[in-house]
C-alpha cells in the first residue's frame, strides 16, 4: 500500500518518521500484521504488509491511517501547524495484491524503487 501526507507535503522526516515507523510496527504487531518491507519517505509511506484474509486491505489502511494520524497529533502537536484543517493523510490511498508474484520480488521492487529516489 501506498499512501501520502495531505497535499502531499514532505513532513515525513526527524522526528516525525521516526515516530510514524515505531507506530507502523506497533500497530501491526498488535493485530498480528506481518511487515514484509517499508519505505518512509518525506512525502510518501510504501508498506507491504501480510495480511489474515478475514481482513479487508480497505479496513486496515483505514486503521493504519486514523491511529498513525491520531497518535502523530497527539505526540507531536507542531504537525498540525503544517496541514490545513488537522488531516495528516490525503484521503486517496493505492493497493496492489502480491498474487503470484514473491514477496521477496515486490519487497526487491520497493526498495530499488526507493533508493533510485536518492532515500534519505
Amino acid at each position: 500500500m501506498v499512501f501520502c501526507p495531505k497535499y502531499r507535503k514532505a513532513i515525513l522526516t526527524g522526528a516525525v518518521v521516526e515516530t510514524l515507523n515505531g507506530l507502523l510496527e506497533q500497530i501491526c504487531q498488535e493485530r498480528n500484521w506481518t511487515i514484509l518491507s517499508k519505505e518512509l519517505q518525506p512525502d510518501h509511506v510504501h508498506l507491504f504488509v501480510s495480511l489474515p484474509p478475514a481482513i479487508a486491505v480497505a479496513d486496515a489502511v483505514k486503521i493504519l491511517k486514523g491511529v498513525t494520524a491520531r497518535r502523530l497529533f497527539q505526540q507531536i502537536p507542531v504537525l498540525k501547524r503544517h496541514l490545513w484543517n488537522g488531516h495528516l493523510w490525503s484521503p486517496s490511498y493505492s493497493v496492489g495484491t502480491a498474487g503470484n508474484v514473491s514477496a521477496e520480488t515486490i519487497r526487491r521492487y520497493i526498495e530499488r524503487t526507493e533508493h533510485s529516489k536518492g532515500r534519505h
